[in-house]
């Protein structure tokens, strides 16, 4: 019959002035060989000679990445609404550049989100000087990165695939984007138009 192992819970004391782990004295050689490795650990990284004493963690998002991307956007959508759409195909593929080169500790969420809206807007701007296969890319990849909520996506790639003639293409995108955006008003009403011109 085999005999279950004992579980001694042992007093251990800290001193307030060295921050040392103590055991009583009647304890095992073992515990007490593994306190003195952890109060030489202790002593030992106390003593690194840093600056500023510890580093802080790093910052998980840097706010000033963040603010340069969203004034590239900005600039990118000022530049569409003047109609100067090569501007604004720019801006955005910077904006889209710097999101991407965020660093990897950061949330990829938050690059996911970023790029997936500039994407999407790209393609607004190359649908705007009628590159409808460069605005289907974007879409494509804009949809790849956030399938829902996208709708704007879906519908630009929708329209790109109509705009050079790939109906049956046009067709099936919009038909899987209607799983997604169901209640979308400009997906349905694509998806009409797209049955008109095949009649």
């Amino acid at each position: 019959m085999e005999t279950a192992d004992t579980f001694t819970l042992l007093p251990l004391e800290m001193d307030e002035k060295t921050k040392a782990i103590s055991a009583p004295n009647d304890a095992s050689n073992a515990l007490a060989t593994e306190l003195a490795t952890l109060n030489a650990l202790h002593r030992s990284l106390l003593s690194v000679d840093t600056p500023t004493g510890t580093p802080p963690p790093p910052v998980p998002v840097n706010p000033k990445r963040s603010a340069q991307i969203g004034k590239l956007r900005d600039s990118g959508n000022a530049d569409f609404r003047k109609g100067n759409y090569a501007g604004a195909v720019r801006m955005y593929s910077f904006a889209i550049d710097m999101a991407l080169g965020r660093p990897q500790w950061e949330p990829s969420g938050l690059v996911r989100e970023e790029v997936s809206g500039l994407l999407s807007n790209r393609a607004q701007a190359h649908m705007g000087q009628q590159n409808w296969a460069e605005g289907a890319v974007d879409a494509l990849a804009s949809v790849e990165m956030r399938k829902n909520p996208n709708a704007k996506a879906w519908w630009r790639r929708g329209k790109c695939l109509l705009e050079m003639g790939r109906m049956e293409e046009a067709e099936m995108w919009v038909k899987q984007a209607l799983e997604f955006e169901a209640t979308e008003q400009d997906l349905l009403a694509l998806r009409d138009e797209i049955e008109k011109r095949k009649k």
